[in-house]
């Protein structure tokens, strides 16, 4: 790192506690205005617009949504399910989100992985699956873009955008600062301050940190203590300016120091046959023989602007981030051998430890946009953007039995470079149509080597071997959206995007490297937006189909401890997505979401390798090569149905109020890998979350008490299918206290 993140946290806490007194009382009403409030405002289509205005399906967690789901120190996998269509899942701990909409995703694990789903932050896009990682502190608003957004936001946004808004420099009487103590001696504490400094400038300081102890006690005689332990340390300083509208600037400088343990691979926790956990599991124990760590750090720097010339806007965001992550772990989930024993628990057929890490990383883009309108009812946006990445990994294996010497050492090099010019524009049509359409010409190159230097179990050293993929795409959208009246209004939307293609040269263990071509898909989605008893309710609904061409999927595992990647003719997939919030009675809110996602893969030639462990494979399974043929199957880690809802109740009492509030997400059944098994899938998940609380308003502290998954719903996440039945689980019950002050 070129600076040290605890140096940014210290500064970030001292300018905090110098800073507070001087302050401003918060304006609590407007801090806490929620995601059902008609009035707020999104940028989704790089432009402040209300909800309404927005022609697609779209999303927005603020408030109880985020609070509940943040608490105890959870890192973002708690999005998961907390939103329709929305899925995350990792294999690699704190650094490593998967996020899935409507069903695509991608299951890949390798540190250059190539998803469908983008992840943005302050308008800048993290591509590297680690930078999507980072905390979530000083937020202002998560917005979920569902469908394809290839018009402006361009590459690997097939499946839709989560995009992270955080508190702005020149926003004022947002001031605060709280820390929670819970299970397992979990400490979350977060800060921020800010507001004018003087001379049209303002100043924010904001920062994070987490820690938790090893709750998962290793019985292996002469193993590490324990494990699921973290600490993680974030902050952000941002300098703004603006002379009165127009001309405004944000700088903000950032940074992340992570350290812990890796994700707890457990052996043989499956059940053979039938699926679904052992009988005798025990979330507090586990037993393995080898190293498990997990070390990462993050900085960054961005800049928005924005000049108003006239009734025209020039907005521009550049950045540069720089990410670096360490992390090795016990992939066979136990301890010593068949052929070496003592070994367990269960039937270990050989010993399995590996590394990955990224050794060298930049990133950086740059974006300008022109916007305004251009005659009466017609407004328009049209821009470029810039994106270079170069990324070097390294992939390693170790011999745990011969005292963990390593026994296994790849390199890969990447360089990726991309272009795009976007322009969209809306135009009423009537006072009540509205018609929007865009399109966006990208172009990218990405420059690819990879070589084995040591080989194990004898392998020679391999490579390099070269990969140069060239890729230009024209992507876009064209919707109508028609107003009822002043409260609702109904859309329709064609809408086209891309994924990038991608390559995989994970070549410690094999000696393939592959690519998956360009990936597009074709959506079609109708929806309705509206209030109703006087703004009391709201509902939001639309349904969706789409069909993908050349759809990128990644073969995780099999036979082998490593990814290749494949192209599917089509994946095709179909359903709705349902939000209701009403305000039934003073001082109580209710919220609630549905959705469907139906896929499939349609490829009748289309196999893949299945299980080393002698899993029940359920598909057709080709008598020459023994792989599954996969046509028909759903995609991994899609969940049919994802529901979720919210209630929360405030009442004045005394000097204060009472507030509390409860949270509950499901999700149903999901496959871990393209092939289906009886063993490796996911029956269900719910997980309830509860807050209890009082608000001195005079001096606007409250104290409250917490609940995640308080009735300890055990699921299982994920799995390794190579070796034995390994898998992972989702977060036990975590319950405790927080105390929140604002200034």
């Amino acid at each position: 790192m070129k600076f040290s993140v605890h140096s940014l946290l210290l500064v970030t806490a001292a300018a905090a506690v110098v800073g507070m007194p001087a302050a401003k009382a918060a304006q609590t009403a407007d801090a806490d205005r929620g995601e059902d409030n008609d009035d707020i405002v999104v940028t989704a289509q790089k432009r402040s617009q209300t909800l309404d205005e927005i022609p697609f399906s779209i999303d927005v967690l603020a408030k109880e949504r985020l609070e509940n789901g943040r608490a105890g120190g959870e890192d973002l996998l708690f999005l998961a399910a907390r939103s329709p269509s929305l899925y995350a899942e990792a294999s690699s701990g704190r650094i490593f989100p998967r996020f899935y909409i409507r069903g695509l995703g991608n299951t890949d694990f390798d540190l250059n992985a190539n998803g469908p789903v983008s992840v943005v932050l302050d308008e800048v896009p993290l591509e590297n699956p680690i930078l999507r990682g980072f905390p979530l502190f000083d937020v202002a608003r998560v917005e979920l873009l569902r469908g394809p957004q290839g018009t402006l936001f361009g590459r690997n946004t097939p499946a839709g955008v989560v995009k992270f808004e955080t508190v702005q420099a020149g926003v004022q009487d947002n001031n605060f600062v709280r820390a929670s103590f819970s299970r397992f001696d979990t400490v979350d504490a977060e800060a921020a301050v800010g507001g004018p400094i003087g001379g049209g400038f303002s100043l924010r300081l904001s920062g994070l940190y987490q820690r938790r102890d090893d709750f998962v006690d290793n019985e292996f005689n002469g193993g590490e203590g324990g494990f699921e332990e973290f600490r993680d340390v974030a902050g952000r300083v941002q300098l703004g300016f603006d002379n009165g509208g127009r001309f405004k600037a944000n700088l903000s400088l950032f940074g992340r120091d992570l350290s812990g343990g890796s994700r707890l691979f457990r052996a043989n926790v499956i059940r053979p046959v039938t699926g679904g956990l052992v009988p005798d599991f025990d979330r507090f124990a586990t037993a393995q023989d080898a190293t498990q760590f997990l070390e990462s750090d993050t900085y960054g720097v961005s800049l928005r602007t924005e000049t108003k010339l006239g009734n025209f806007t020039i907005s521009g965001v550049s950045s540069y981030i720089e990410v670096g992550v360490a992390a090795r772990g016990d992939v066979d989930g136990g301890f010593g051998a068949s052929f070496a024993p003592p070994s367990g628990p269960g039937l270990i057929p050989f010993a399995a430890e590996s590394a990955d890490g990224i050794t060298g990383h930049s990133q950086r883009t740059s974006e300008v946009r022109l916007s305004g309108p251009i005659a009466n009812g017609v407004n328009f946006v049209i821009g470029g953007f810039y994106f270079r990445e170069n990324l070097e990994i390294e992939n390693e294996s170790f011999d745990t039995l011969g005292g963990g010497v390593r026994n296994g050492l790849a390199e890969q090099d990447q360089r990726t470079t991309a272009y795009a010019l976007f322009g969209s524009a809306d135009i009423d049509l009537t006072d009540r149509l509205e018609l929007a359409a865009g399109l966006r010409l990208s172009h990218e190159e990405k420059d690819f080597s990879a070589r084995r230097l040591i080989g194990p179990f004898g392998a020679p050293p391999l490579g390099p071997i070269e990969r140069e993929l060239r890729a230009t795409n024209l992507s876009g959208d064209i919707s109508l959206r028609y107003e009822l009246d002043a409260g609702s209004s109904i859309y329709a939307r064609y809408a086209r995007g891309f994924r990038a293609p991608n390559v995989q040269g994970r070549i410690v263990f094999g000696d393939a490297v592959t690519v998956a071509d360009t990936e597009t898909i074709d959506s079609v989605e109708a929806g309705f937006k509206g209030s109703f008893l006087d703004g009391k309710a709201r509902i939001n609904a639309s349904a969706f189909y789409y069909s993908t061409s050349d759809q990128q999927l990644t073969a995780v595992g099999g036979a082998g401890n490593f990814n290749q990647l494949l192209n599917a003719d089509h994946v095709r997939g179909h359903g709705f997505e349902l939000d209701i919030a009403v305000d039934p009675a003073r001082g109580l809110s209710l919220s609630a979401g549905l959705s469907l996602n139906n896929t499939r893969i349609d490829d009748p030639g289309l196999e893949v390798g299945i299980c080393g462990a002698p899993c029940t494979v359920l598909d057709p399974v080709n008598p020459v090569t023994r792989n599954a043929l996969i046509d028909g199957n759903p995609l991994p880690q899609a969940p049919r149905w994802i529901a979720n809802g919210t209630a929360s109740y405030v009442r004045p009492v005394g000097p204060g109020e009472i507030f509390g509030s409860a949270d509950i997400i499901y999700r149903s059944n999901i496959n871990f890998f393209l092939y289906e098994s009886a063993e490796f899938r996911d029956s269900s998940l719910i997980e309830v979350g509860a807050r209890l609380g009082y608000r001195l308003q005079d001096i606007n502290l409250e104290i409250s008490a917490f609940g995640k998954n308080i009735f300890n719903d055990t699921s299982i996440e994920g799995a390794i299918d190579f070796n034995n039945f390994s898998g992972f689980v989702n977060e036990p019950a975590v319950y405790g206290v927080e105390l929140k002050k604002r200034f």
